[in-house]
């Protein structure tokens, strides 16, 4: 699987851009802020509908601009498809496939599978819980439209329920006809977030469950003297989701734990105006030996667990018979030389391989294929990203 053209319309800093890709590794070179990771986001995006750098889409679209497009022809095992984007500041976005409009922009996922690693990866391992669950839904949301739906709708109820609770408190207080009609609105919510809860959370343990053997493997190819390291799901509805025996506990009983909770926390959460159990308060665990990571784990250890969350995450969609597009957003400047060799070792039989860095040097020698300068230039008092230079690689294929 490559992506042979990507086309960008005021997507970030870059105002226009045709580029023509090739299955070989492509370097990106330039200094920060000059848009070289804008390029990968986009492609990014194209597979997962999301940034990996900000929660929301406004900011994907060119200073000025009401939207952006985001164009990737997309080729595996002979298959070619083409996927635009409308991306809007505002208001819902709009896909199509090969010009043909789609209903529901999450219609596309699963045509383009791709694995990102980024500095920002340690926060996999350091940072709140939101980036674990990011991280695992973007696994999950990546095997197809159905996947991401569920998640979707849950959202959607959770910012519903949430918005009810906030006025429920006041509501009960006056009691009568209201009070009736907010406790009967409530049970409608309650349902609903919690089958479509116990759907999201099943994915996710499902996902983590495959995962976890490909990321204990490449931990211990990265760290070998290091403790075993292992992944679980940590739920706020209690450790009854998981069963003990890591059985799969399916949807439907998720959905009725979490039913069970709601009620349980009812007047917790009224008082409190917020929803506090379902999948977005959910967690997953890094574990290195017996302990949590986060807190204790080292810098290098938490590189290390970093580097194999990505590795594993490419290894869990080689199993499914794909190889997805690996972008390695200027990583090797973070990596000492073992982790580096590493790296390059695991990429290179990578279909297609898309690389940043604002030094040149920092791409290890043996990595070939073709290098890309990335520039600005100022037009009417405004910056934009272009490119300057393309050569050919000096390393091996």
């Amino acid at each position: 699987m490559f992506v042979r053209e990507l086309s960008l319309r005021d997507f970030r800093s870059w105002r226009e851009i045709d580029l023509t890709l090739r299955p070989e590794p492509t370097i990106f070179v330039g200094r920060n802020g000059f848009g070289k990771t804008n390029l990968l986001e986009a492609v990014g995006y194209l597979g997962t509908l999301r940034s990996h750098r900000v929660s929301t889409d406004a900011p994907l679209v060119h200073s000025g601009m009401s939207s952006a497009t985001v164009t990737g022809t997309v080729e595996n095992l002979g298959r070619e498809l083409t996927v635009q984007l409308q991306i809007n500041a505002e208001g819902a976005n709009k896909a199509t496939v090969n010009g043909a409009p789609s209903r529901r922009s999450r219609d596309i996922l699963g045509i383009l599978r791709s694995v990102m690693f980024a500095p920002e990866d340690l926060l996999l391992v350091r940072g709140d819980p939101s980036d674990r669950r990011r991280f695992i839904d973007e696994l999950v949301a990546q095997r197809g439209p159905r996947w991401a739906a569920a998640r979707s709708d849950y959202d959607r109820v959770l910012r519903q329920r949430s918005a009810l609770l906030k006025t429920a408190g006041s509501a009960l207080r006056r009691g009568g006809s209201e009070a009736e009609s907010v406790i009967s609105t409530l049970d409608v919510w309650d349902g609903q977030l919690a089958d479509l809860g116990g759907q999201v959370t099943a994915a996710r343990i499902e996902v983590l469950r495959q995962l976890c053997p490909h990321v204990t493997a490449c931990y211990a190819s990265i760290a070998p003297h290091s403790r075993p390291a292992t992944m679980r799901y940590r739920a706020a509805a209690g450790p009854d989701v998981v069963a003990a025996d890591d059985a799969p506990v399916s949807a439907e009983e998720i959905g009725a734990i979490l039913l069970a909770r709601l009620a349980d926390l009812r007047d917790k959460e009224i008082d409190r105006g917020v929803s506090l159990v379902g999948p977005h308060r959910d967690d997953i665990d890094i574990v290195l030996g017996n302990e949590v990571a986060k807190g204790f784990a080292s810098h290098g250890e938490s590189w290390s667990l970093a580097l194999a969350l990505r590795l594993g995450s490419v290894e869990l969609v080689r199993a499914e018979g794909i190889e997805p597009v690996i972008m390695l957003d200027d990583v090797f400047a973070e990596l000492d030389a073992q982790r580096r060799a590493q790296l390059v070792a695991f990429t290179e039989s990578a279909e297609q391989l898309l690389i940043t860095a604002a030094v040149g040097e920092d791409i290890p020698d043996t990595i070939g294929g073709r290098r890309v300068s990335v520039g600005v230039v100022e037009e009417n008092g405004t910056r934009h990203s272009v490119l300057t230079e393309q050569t050919a690689g000096e390393g091996g294929a």
